[in-house]
């Protein structure tokens, strides 16, 4: 069976390149694969907890039967583009450039930041957690609906960590040709995010601390 392998970033340089042709005999799946080309290819090896896999342009499980001709992209986990989590502080403008077109006659933002009272107590910080490999792609769909929906151009950031009160721990920034349309997918794509996407938050105050359930 001729199957075509696609490697990107700390895979590609462990194998030495990006694309190649394989005939293969008793692959049935994206992850009997991965496994023969780590026996070729040891460091391979050592990404598997975080293996994802494309078939043909979307994203499958390891398990998915393979045929003849398919190509199957072995991904990092997703740093930067337009959905992403991160430890690092939020930039805001670093969001505007990636929605900036010339076709947006608005762009509409979002900060959600750490407040000093919640639930009747004082925070003295947040502590957020992602499974970050499933919540980037959980921002990308949510990305694809307000695109899909509104026409908008949008872009997701989340912070995960220890965060001081007036952090931001989370930005959206929509572009759209006019500003009802990105308002009303701005406002989607935050609640939407609390719904879907696989991040906790914990609330620490004087003397106790809880993770939140929204």
């Amino acid at each position: 069976m001729r199957i075509k392998v696609r490697l990107f970033a700390a895979y590609r340089e462990a194998v030495g390149r990006g694309e190649m042709d394989l005939e293969v005999e008793g692959v049935l799946s994206p992850l009997d694969l991965w496994r023969r080309l780590g026996e070729e290819h040891p460091p391979l090896l050592e990404f598997g907890p975080s293996l994802l896999v494309a078939v043909n342009g979307e994203y499958a499980a390891l398990d998915r039967p393979l045929k003849e001709g398919d190509e199957v992209a072995f991904i990092p986990p997703v740093s930067g583009g337009s959905f992403w989590v991160t430890d690092e502080e939020i930039r805001l403008g670093e969001l505007i450039d990636e929605v900036r077109n010339e076709e947006a006659g608005a762009i509409v933002t979002f900060l959600g930041t750490v407040r000093r009272h919640s639930r009747g107590r004082k925070v003295q910080h947040l502590e957020y957690e992602a499974y970050p490999e499933m919540a980037e792609k959980k921002l990308e769909e949510i990305g694809r609906g307000m695109e899909e929906r509104w026409g908008v151009r949008a872009a997701i950031v989340q912070r995960v960590g220890h965060l001081e009160v007036g952090e931001a721990s989370v930005a959206i920034a929509v572009a759209a040709p006019h500003r009802r349309e990105a308002f009303e997918a701005a406002r989607y794509a935050i609640d939407r995010l609390k719904e879907v996407a696989p991040i906790w938050k914990k609330e620490v105050w004087e003397g106790g601390e809880e993770w939140i359930e929204e």
